[in-house]
């Protein structure tokens, strides 16, 4: 990605995650981006383009975020895995909310344009092929399934802490208190 398309990208993020999908346009990322007239929409020709790209630089960074918090944990247990998936949904709560909030937007977007749906489903198929081994080291019996919950779980969070802030919020021991039943999957019928 070219140095101009990530300041495009990133200001569209910056716009949409702190003033709201409708005032996503093209002169408000160049406004945002401290770019001429023009500049975005020289890039991204119309609103659908746009959110297309914006969509494909915050699928970029929560790829470079997973594999970041992977990559700082020295052991794969459910307690480490716990505080960094902890410590994670508290960064993006706090300075990472302007791409949660911004993520949040685009993702209600898309249950409307079934392109941004094709390119989230592709993204979570990528995000799946890598994250399932994780779960399954977890002891996951089922890790796909126990992945598809644990990120629903970490979502909820999310939303919750960024429409109803609390201060006393902590993710850490909610992970706690789902994982284990998470991992050990849905009880058996008789």
């Amino acid at each position: 990605m070219a140095d101009r398309e990530r300041q495009i990208l990133d200001a569209a993020i910056t716009v949409l995650g702190t003033r709201g999908l409708r005032h996503l346009t093209h002169r408000a990322v160049d406004e945002a981006a401290s770019l001429p007239a023009g500049s975005t929409s020289n890039r991204f020709r119309t609103r659908e383009a746009l959110l297309t790209g914006v969509l494909a630089r915050i699928l970029d960074i929560e790829i470079t975020g997973w594999n970041h918090l992977t990559g700082s944990l020295d052991h794969i247990t459910p307690d480490t895995v716990t505080t960094a998936l902890g410590t994670l949904v508290h960064h993006l709560t706090h300075d990472g909310r302007v791409l949660t909030l911004a993520r949040l937007a685009i993702f209600g977007e898309a249950a409307h344009q079934p392109a941004l749906q094709h390119q989230i489903a592709r993204t979570q198929q990528e995000l799946t092929a890598w994250a399932a081994p994780l779960m399954a080291a977890l002891g996951a019996r089922h890790p796909v399934p126990a992945l598809r919950l644990l990120l629903a779980v970490i979502d909820g969070l999310l939303n919750n802490q960024l429409a109803f802030p609390d201060p006393a919020f902590d993710p850490t021991t909610a992970i706690a208190t789902v994982l284990p039943a998470i991992l050990a999957g849905p009880p058996q019928l008789a």
